[in-house]
């Protein structure tokens, strides 16, 4: 996989962290999934990602770590059955995103609007994509991010008038 596509998520969930949730990100070392084995964590927030590059971004969470985090992320006492759980997974899921999408320069890229899982399950990506696992750990617990990912073999315009010919 491209850095180009790793490094605005390691950028993203340090800064989204640090200012919405009040709790730094301390980044452990990438590493490449090949198996479609079942989410590390109980909670996902997963974005879409269409256009110059294609793919998806997933956030995952312990269930003690998700309420920690949606707790400080809103300010107020969250646990997985308040109403309003979903959504600041959804959100912080979708502030990542946004955050890392800023951030790559020369590609033409939507995100989607963000979904919640919850409980035991597995998320599919294509076989042709590979899967990076960042892992991350907070004063509250672990998080991970797990980025799938690929650039159109000819992206648009800008990005060979920013990156040159050579994409």
């Amino acid at each position: 996989m491209d850095v180009r596509l790793v490094n605005p998520f390691v950028v993203a969930i340090q800064r989204v962290f640090e200012s919405m949730v009040h709790t730094k990100a301390r980044i452990g070392r990438p590493l490449l999934r090949e198996d479609g084995t079942k989410s590390m964590h109980d909670v996902s927030g997963v974005i879409g990602f269409s256009g110059d590059a294609a793919g998806c971004v997933v956030l995952s969470f312990p269930m003690d770590v998700a309420c920690k985090i949606a707790t400080a992320f809103a300010g107020t006492e969250i646990d997985e059955n308040h109403e309003d759980f979903t959504d600041a997974i959804g959100e912080l899921t979708n502030m990542v995103a946004g955050n890392a999408k800023m951030q790559f320069e020369g590609l033409d890229i939507s995100i989607s609007l963000p979904s919640v899982i919850i409980g035991g399950h597995t998320i599919a990506h294509p076989r042709q994509s590979p899967r990076i696992v960042i892992p991350c750990e907070t004063d509250l617990g672990g998080v991970a991010i797990e980025v799938c990912m690929t650039v159109k073999e000819t992206p648009s315009k800008k990005l060979a008038q920013t990156q040159g010919a050579t994409a």
